[in-house]
């Protein structure tokens, strides 16, 4: 009797290790099934994709700083002229946002002096008018 093989040598034609290669959409969509049809499973399948780490980009693990942005500081390429240019960008980046925040800042902190100053001159021009 012979049997089909593929090329790993599994006698069926669709084998476990395909699996790793299903996209990430399909696994949401197995794990939903078999929340459906059977609960306990339907964890297995959550455990694993956690475990396994194919849900990576659900964690939080990259995101820092008070206002949760993004800090890029990731691994190496491997091409070090990329990685200091990369490094070199993301740097500038940073000052140029925190010069904008501060910017922000200050812009915020005049308009509250400028509505301040106003309802302190309104009130006084309403206590003399009253007196």
């Amino acid at each position: 009797m012979s049997q089909a093989s593929n090329s790993s040598g599994s006698p069926s034609g669709f084998g476990l290790e395909r699996l790793d290669d299903l996209p990430k959409g399909a696994w949401i969509a197995i794990m939903i099934v078999t929340f459906i049809l059977f609960w306990p499973l339907g964890l297995v399948v959550l455990g694993y994709l956690i475990w396994s780490g194919k849900m990576q980009s659900w964690k939080r693990e990259h995101r820092c700083g008070s206002r949760g942005h993004r800090r890029h500081r990731s691994r190496s390429t491997g091409n070090t002229a990329f990685d200091e240019y990369r490094n070199e960008t993301l740097r500038r980046l940073d000052d140029e946002r925190e010069a904008f925040e501060a910017f922000v800042d200050q812009l915020r902190r005049a308009k509250d002096q400028e509505q301040f100053d106003k309802f302190m001159t309104e009130r006084s021009t309403e206590q003399s008018a009253t007196s």
